[in-house]
């Protein structure tokens, strides 16, 4: 009897045990849980992968695009040099023809300039033979010189009469030496209408200048003292005088005499 109840017991036990090569149902459901596990690492790692491959993708798209842009940039860069060099060279061909015009123009005026100087001191009417001076021009030492003995209405102020000796080609007349002021005073005579001749000194602060810069050497051919705004006449046989610049006066020119 104790023996069949052993016999029953094994048997019963052993009807418990599952078969070989089965699944338990915990076990079936942890294989499922690594499964979808695995399934959605797996998935991770594709939509990784593709996300890198797309920020990829992009950075070279959008660099790409950068390259492109700055090849524009550059194209557009390139094309305005281009622009401006031939707009350079149009300038420069308008320059040149314009430089060879006043070039020819120089030359023509050079060659009008030295027959109308030939003319003036090689005049026709003496055969051609050239003279240290031009026509109403007095010729002393090496200087020419024009006194303009006008009428009181047409007299003029220092300055104008400064403008006019350079108009030509002269200035008021600058002495330097004893015998020129003898002979500076023989061109300027005296005259119902005369008060003076205007000479190239004038008053530069406390001081006598020539209108080539150098001071009066003898202070004593002017009595009076330099005075801003005083400028100095001339008359034949009276001291030179310090007078208002805006004063009405004769003036007289002078220029280089031509060697001959």
């Amino acid at each position: 009897m104790a023996e069949d109840e052993f016999q029953d017991a094994s048997v019963a036990f052993n009807d418990k045990r599952p078969a070989r090569g089965l699944l338990s149902d915990e076990e079936k459901r942890r294989f499922c849980w690594f499964k979808q596990l695995a399934c959605c690492f797996g998935t991770l790692c594709v939509i990784l992968v593709l996300a890198r491959f797309g920020v990829s993708v992009f950075l070279h798209k959008s660099k790409l695009n950068q390259l492109e842009k700055t090849n524009q940039e550059l194209n557009d860069k390139n094309q305005n040099l281009i622009n401006q060099t031939q707009n350079l060279e149009g300038e420069t061909r308008i320059l040149k023809e314009q430089l060879d015009n006043m070039m020819k123009t120089q030359i023509e005026l050079n060659v009008s300039q030295a027959q109308w100087s030939i003319d003036q001191y090689c005049r026709k009417e003496k055969g051609r033979k050239c003279e240290p001076c031009q026509k109403g021009w007095d010729p002393f030492s090496s200087s020419c010189y024009a006194y303009n003995d006008e009428p009181r209405a047409t007299q003029r102020t220092w300055e104008e009469a400064q403008q006019d000796c350079k108009g030509k080609v002269s200035h008021l007349v600058v002495v330097h030496s004893q015998e020129e002021k003898n002979y500076v005073k023989t061109i300027s005579p005296a005259g119902k209408e005369i008060k003076g001749y205007w000479i190239g000194l004038k008053a530069e602060g406390t001081k006598w200048k020539w209108t080539d810069g150098t001071e009066l050497a003898d202070q004593s051919w002017v009595k009076q003292p330099a005075v801003d705004g005083q400028c100095v006449t001339c008359l034949q046989d009276k001291e030179w005088q310090s007078v208002n610049c805006e004063d009405k006066n004769a003036w007289i020119c002078e220029k280089k005499a031509l060697s001959v």
